[in-house]
């Protein structure tokens, strides 16, 4: 039974088993979170299939308010069930990682079996999410995606790609992402940025906080100076200790963006203190107060939220800790979308 909005104690410890503890379902919800519990190709550390529940349980002790946007719970966010089969195919998968990096090792022919059984399935969660997306977005819902790691979001990009013409990716990440391929899989978390230029209606990536890529990527960028704008992590650090602010150099990179934007918010584009157990932590990288400014300043530009993804939040084995601030990370996205979206007024 829903709890009626207008009786929810917004200084209470809210509803358990629901994201932020706010009582509203998919039914209700203005802005629907989907989770996905994915990390089929992740190359270092593995556990950012378990950030939904590790997030949604530790999203409930955020408290609501927010000065920016004092009415910040009220316009419905909800976060489907978390989707059991999706964990346990990347599951199964990582066991054929495994085994693939056996038989590469062994010059065994195997491997290229092995890595087209997994670029499928990688292909049947794009399209699981493609759809997925579609059903909500033609509800008049907004979307947001709960990754699992940064492999997740190309059906979602490819979906928006379908409904907008010009559309520019906001991506926050220690890394480029920009690898044709990795290890051998064209669907590879290495990968996103690099698919999802594939998308025509993708018209500008613009990078913020990278910091640790390969030749090939670097490449790419310099070939591609009108389509790809990157705004390295030491260039930045350099910026800020020669007397830029860091609005101001906010400013600087939302200025690259169209009107229609989607935030891909990798958590390594943090310092790795705040997020010590994602897959590949880097030194360097922004600060909490940093990047939710960055978020902020897409909004007060004028431009729109159109969709976001969170991923790579690998909870500790010891603390909650990745989780929390992944949590916070969402809270931020989301209220924020619904400002864009005109939702909810933002004071100035």
């Amino acid at each position: 039974m829903e709890e009626p909005i207008e009786k929810f104690d917004i200084n209470g410890p809210g509803i358990r088993d629901r994201l932020f503890g706010l009582p509203f379902s998919p039914a209700n919800a203005k802005l629907i979170i989907i989770p996905l519990p994915w990390e089929a190709t992740v190359s270092y550390r593995t556990g950012t299939a378990n950030a939904p529940e590790a997030i949604l349980k530790s999203s409930r002790q955020i408290d609501f308010f927010l000065r920016e946007i004092p009415d910040a719970w009220k316009f419905g966010i909800s976060m489907l069930p978390i989707p059991a089969e999706i964990k346990e195919e990347s599951d199964r998968l990582r066991l054929l990682v495994d085994q693939y990096h056996v038989a590469t090792t062994h010059g065994d022919d195997h491997s290229t079996i092995i890595s087209s059984k997994i670029n499928e399935s990688c292909e049947s969660l794009n399209i699981y999410v493609n759809r997925t997306t579609q059903k909500y977005l033609s509800e008049g819902k907004m979307v947001g995606l709960l990754g699992g790691d940064h492999s997740i979001p190309l059906g979602f990009i490819r979906t928006l790609g379908e409904k907008h013409d010009r559309i520019g990716i906001l991506q926050i990440d220690a890394h480029a992402d920009l690898r044709k391929s990795y290890e051998g899989f064209t669907y590879s978390h290495g990968s996103i940025m690099f698919n999802a230029l594939k998308i025509s209606a993708i018209t500008k990536l613009v990078q913020v906080g990278i910091r640790d890529l390969c030749d090939e990527e670097f490449q790419f960028i310099t070939r591609n100076p009108v389509r790809i704008k990157t705004f390295f992590d030491d260039d930045l650090k350099k910026n800020l200790s020669e007397g830029k602010s860091w609005e101001s150099i906010c400013v600087e990179i939302v200025r690259e963006l169209p009107e229609k934007v989607y935030i891909s918010f990798d958590i390594d584009g943090l310092d790795p203190k705040l997020c010590p157990n994602t897959g590949t932590p880097v030194p360097g990288g922004l600060e909490f107060y940093q990047a939710t400014t960055l978020i902020k300043t897409v909004i007060t530009s004028g431009r729109t939220i159109i969709g976001f993804d969170l991923n790579e939040v690998a909870p500790g084995q010891l603390d909650d800790w990745d989780a929390n601030v992944g949590s916070r990370i969402l809270w931020q996205l989301c209220n924020w979308m619904g400002v864009s979206n005109g939702l909810m007024a933002a004071r100035r």
